[in-house]
């Protein structure tokens, strides 16, 4: 999921395992810990797009990646508060910590304020000052005191910390390798969304609250407790809804009687009430979608596979690690200057799939021989200018197609 999502989540765990003992130190480092598999985005600055595409959820996001990073970045996270360069190092982790966050707010607030940076600025600026007095008061009023914490505490909160984080992202569309490197099967249950604040804003709440209040007292456990148990109900429950609403699907394209060899669903960003569903016939795609508050029938919209546009479609490297990325459910598109790839698993903007700019997630693929492919990013998201509009016609599709 997104940032802001997987810091919340490592910041209750690091409270749960060593809160008692350490504090919002706990937190802290359970909220590093949760960023740590995101930092494979950084492959983009040293691997070409498509080896980039396949790099990113991997390793980084295993089972064990989890084992053996708590060791590794327990054993530093101890290290540190032992070395005479404490200070130093905690202040540099600290202020690299600032900048994930900065990176996680500039996400979302590009969806609510696209163009616009001053509520960027601003928040920024808040907290800026806020770590400013936190190094003040911590480090440079001479009442420093080292965490009691051991090396294999710091594992144990690590390794929850890293553990957990794939686990989340095995809900999304996206998927996570959670097996690599014995396998790269990406585990994507496609229950949420990759940002849904209905997950995140709870959540938040709960440990901002409990970060405010006493050290190991009851009620501070309690409100960390109740963040963890509304975030995994909230998860349980996106998983029966899914069930539901695949059924809604079934029993539509069952009765418009359309020849489906397999479909697959996942909700729309930012919610897990407006649905989108890929089926797939022997000639065709079919798009569509279903919000719980729909009182029209779902409508199928027809979509040509287009993979006669391709030469070589079975064995060229390139579109075989695509077809791997989307699981075959992809379609392509004759644009002016390449072919565009379209992974279907992400839904399409409004449903229709008519045109290049209404598919959510897709590449381009410029032919550089008989047979040979190079594939460039595409657009994952909408076309420039047009998220402000975009948002607002999400709103009115969630509150459902009236007759």
């Amino acid at each position: 999921m997104d940032s802001l999502a997987q810091i919340v989540l490592g910041a209750a765990v690091g409270e749960a395992v060593l809160g008692k003992k350490i504090g919002n130190r706990a937190m802290l480092w359970g909220a590093i810990g949760g960023t740590i598999p995101d930092l494979d985005v950084l492959g983009g600055m040293f691997l070409n797009d498509l080896d980039n595409l396949a790099f990113h959820r991997g390793f980084s996001h295993s089972i064990f990646f989890g084992i053996i990073g708590a060791f590794v970045f327990g054993w530093l996270v101890h290290w540190q508060y032992k070395s005479k360069y404490h200070k130093e190092i905690a202040v540099v982790s600290k202020v690299f910590g600032f900048g994930l966050v900065v990176a996680a707010l500039n996400f979302m607030l590009r969806i609510f304020f696209p163009g616009n940076y001053i509520p960027l600025i601003i928040i920024s600026i808040v907290l800026l000052a806020l770590l400013i007095l936190h190094f003040k008061v911590r480090y440079y009023s001479g009442r420093w005191t080292a965490p009691d914490a051991t090396a294999k505490n710091w594992s144990w909160l690590m390794f929850w910390s890293l553990f957990t984080h794939p686990l989340l992202d095995c809900f999304t569309t996206y998927g996570t390798q959670l097996f690599n490197p014995i396998s790269d099967y990406r585990v994507a249950f496609n229950t949420v969304s990759v940002m849904d604040f209905t997950y995140t804003l709870p959540f938040l709440i709960c440990v901002v609250v409990a970060a405010c209040l006493i050290r190991g007292s009851r009620i501070r456990r309690n409100w960390n407790v109740a963040g963890l148990i509304i975030s995994c109900a909230f998860l349980l429950f996106t998983v029966f809804n899914k069930f539901y609403i695949d059924n809604q699907f079934e029993k539509a394209f069952t009765k418009q009687e359309i020849p489906v060899e397999r479909f697959t669903s996942s909700p729309t960003i930012l919610n897990n009430v407006l649905w989108s569903a890929t089926l797939e016939t022997d000639s065709l795609f079919y798009l569509g979608q279903y919000s719980w508050f729909d009182e029209v029938p779902i409508a199928f919209n027809p979509v040509q596979k287009g993979h006669d546009l391709i030469d070589n479609l079975d064995s060229d490297p390139t579109l075989k690690t695509l077809r791997w990325f989307s699981k075959d459910y992809f379609c392509l598109m004759d644009i002016d200057s390449a072919i565009q790839y379209n992974d279907l698993r992400f839904g399409t903007f409004y449903g229709k799939g008519d045109t290049p700019d209404d598919y959510i997630f897709n590449f381009h693929l410029r032919k550089l021989a008989i047979g040979i492919y190079e594939m460039k990013n595409g657009r994952q998201g909408p076309k420039k200018g047009g998220a402000s509009s975009l948002f607002g016609d999400l709103m009115g599709r969630i509150a459902g197609l009236k007759k």
